[in-house]
C-alpha cells in the first residue's frame, strides 16, 4: 500500500527554538510561562499547509499508513484546527515532547511549511502515536482511526479553553429518545459523537441513492418490537417502542463516515462498492423534518456547509489503499494527497462516489463557542 519506508528527513528547524526557550526557563532566565509564548509566537504564522507558495506537501508512507496520511493531511488542512494546534502548551520534558500527539503534529506542521521538497517524513509523529498503540503495518479504518488521533489529541491538550475549542469544532450534539407506544411514556438522553454513522440501505434492505437520503434515514425513528421491545418504566414491562435522536448541536467540521464495511457470518470484512453520490453543500434545515430536531435547538441558521475534504479507499476490505481530496480553506483549491505525491484537481472526481469512505464539511459560518442543550 503506497510507498515502502524510506530514510527520514533530518529536518527539525522548530525544536531548536523552541528548546532554546525551554533551556532558559530551566536556567532562571526567564519563566516558564515566558518560554511558553517564545515559542508559541515563533509558530504563530502558521496556517494551513496548502498555504504555501511552492504547494502544498505531501507525506511520505511509513509502513502501510496511507490512512494515516490521509487524515493527517485533513487535521492540517483545516485553518480552523491549525489556529488551536499553534496555541498549545508546549512540554518543557523532552520524554513529554515525544510523547505528546498535539506537539508533535505542530512540529510537522512547521516542517511541511518550511519544506521545499515535495514531501516530508512524519516519523517523529509516528514514533509518537507507536507509544499510544497506533501501530504500522496496520490496515485501519479511517473513522476509527480519525476518532483514535481525536481522541489522543484532546486528551493531551493541557489548555481547558483551547480543549473546548476543539470539542466545539467537532463535536455533534444529539438528544435519543426512547418512547413506548402503549403509555407514550418518553426518556430521553443528550449524547454526543464526533462523526455520523451514515448507512448504505435503508431499513428495508434498499439502497439509498444520495447523502442526503442515507442522513434522513440515520435520524429516522426506528420500531422496537417482539424481541426487541424495551422495558418501559411506567408500565413497568417489556413494551414495543419507538427508538430515535434529535439532531441537538451542529459543529463548525461535521464529520461524516459511510459504513461500507460489514461482517458476514463467517467473520469476514466485506466491502459496499457501490456509488452514493455526496453533494457540494449541505443544508440541514432542508434534509431533516422538524421533527428530527431538537425543539429547543438554536443556531439552526449556521446548519448550512460546504464539502471540505473527502477520504476515498480503494481496493479491497483486507488490503486496499487510502487517499484524500481536500479543499485549501483560504485558497480554495482543490488538491489529491496520495501519500508523498500531492496534485491539485478541479474537483472531486465523480468516481469518488464508490470510493467515498469519510467526508468533511465546513460550516458557511463562523465558528462560535455553542453549548449543548
Amino acid at each position: 500500500m503506497g510507498q515502502g519506508i524510506g530514510c527520514p528527513e533530518k529536518s527539525r528547524k522548530s525544536e531548536p527554538a523552541l528548546n532554546q526557550s525551554m533551556k532558559k526557563a530551566e536556567d532562571g532566565e526567564e519563566s516558564r510561562e515566558e518560554a511558553v509564548e517564545r515559542g508559541d509566537k515563533q509558530l504563530r504564522a502558521l496556517h494551513g499547509v496548502a498555504d504555501l507558495n511552492n504547494g502544498a506537501i505531501g507525506l511520505y508512507n511509513m509502513g502501510l499508513s496511507c490512512c494515516l496520511n490521509s487524515l493527517l493531511q485533513v487535521f492540517l488542512m483545516n485553518t480552523h484546527f491549525t489556529v488551536i494546534l499553534r496555541r498549545i502548551r508546549v512540554p518543557t520534558v523532552p520524554i513529554e515532547q515525544k510523547k505528546s500527539v498535539p506537539y508533535q503534529m505542530l512540529l510537522l506542521l512547521e516542517q511541511m511549511q518550511c519544506s521545499k521538497r515535495r514531501a516530508v517524513y512524519p516519523q517523529e509523529l509516528v514514533s509518537c502515536l507507536t507509544w499510544h498503540n497506533l501501530k504500522l503495518f496496520v490496515q485501519y479504518d479511517a473513522a476509527q482511526l480519525f476518532l483514535s488521533l481525536w481522541n489522543l489529541i484532546k486528551s493531551q491538550i493541557t489548555d481547558e479553553q483551547l480543549a473546548d475549542r476543539l470539542t466545539t469544532l467537532y463535536t455533534i450534539w444529539v438528544q435519543e429518545y426512547l418512547v413506548c407506544q402503549k403509555c407514550s411514556f418518553e426518556t430521553r438522553r443528550d449524547s454526543n459523537m464526533l462523526s455520523l454513522p451514515l448507512p448504505m440501505f435503508n431499513s428495508c434492505s434498499q439502497r439509498l441513492k444520495t447523502l442526503e437520503d442515507s442522513l434522513r434515514c440515520f435520524f429516522q425513528p426506528e420500531q422496537l418490537t417482539d424481541n426487541n421491545m424495551c422495558l418501559c418504566e411506567q408500565c413497568e414491562r417489556k413494551t414495543p417502542c419507538l427508538q430515535g435522536m434529535r439532531l441537538t448541536c451542529l459543529p463548525h467540521t461535521l464529520t461524516l463516515h459511510l459504513k461500507r464495511f460489514y461482517y458476514k457470518k463467517s467473520s469476514w470484512t466485506q466491502k459496499i462498492s457501490y456509488s452514493l453520490p455526496f453533494p457540494q453543500s449541505l443544508d440541514f434545515n432542508q434534509i431533516l423534518t422538524q421533527e428530527q430536531c431538537h425543539p429547543d435547538a438554536k443556531e439552526k441558521a449556521d446548519w448550512q456547509y460546504e464539502l471540505f475534504g473527502v477520504v476515498a479507499h480503494s481496493g479491497l476490505a483486507s488490503f486496499g489503499h487510502y487517499c484524500a481530496y481536500i479543499r485549501s480553506l483560504t485558497e480554495g483549491k482543490w488538491y489529491c494527497f496520495n501519500d508523498s505525491s500531492v496534485c491539485q484537481v478541479r474537483k472531486p472526481d465523480p468516481q469518488l462516489f464508490c470510493l467515498l469512505c469519510c467526508a468533511f464539511f465546513c460550516s458557511l459560518a463562523m465558528p462560535t463557542q455553542k453549548k449543548h442543550l
